[in-house]
């Protein structure tokens, strides 16, 4: 399921980057993805669930996201934002997902797809974004 779960991730931080690029619909969007290859090998209600709840909802995890970045959401990179929407997004519709494992994906994700250094980046603010999405579990890991 591990391996599941995060080539669906990956199809969703391309769904988003192709919507912020393109502007296409997230039906056109989806579709499209779910052409892909290995479609079959992943989790593809999560993929569906990460992709239409990220674009649907990106007013409001945009602005979870905001008091954690140094500079404007807008002068992200497009995959840094993809993959920061997709964390922000389990953060707060998927709590079953232990929040290490959130930003451990991220960070893959944006290693596999970012810039050189964007992971770090990535890592920063989804650290920040933890400690108030997820509070009271993040206090219990440093608890331990």
């Amino acid at each position: 399921m591990k391996k599941n779960r995060r080539k669906a991730r990956e199809l969703a931080v391309q769904g988003i980057y192709q919507r912020q690029l393109t502007g296409d619909s997230v039906e056109t969007i989806e579709a499209q993805l779910r052409e892909h290859e290995e479609f079959e090998k992943i989790d593809g209600d999560h993929f569906s669930a990460i992709l239409n709840g990220a674009i649907k909802d990106v007013t409001n995890l945009e602005s979870k996201l905001q008091p954690c970045l140094d500079r404007p959401i807008q002068d992200l990179s497009p995959v840094e934002r993809a993959v920061l929407l997709v964390a922000t997004y389990e953060f707060v519709h998927h709590v079953e997902i232990p929040y290490r494992v959130v930003i451990n994906e991220a960070i893959e994700l944006a290693k596999c797809f970012g810039g050189t250094d964007g992971y770090k980046y990535v890592n920063g603010v989804l650290d920040k974004l933890a400690a108030s999405e997820r509070a009271v579990e993040v206090g219990a890991a440093k608890g331990s």
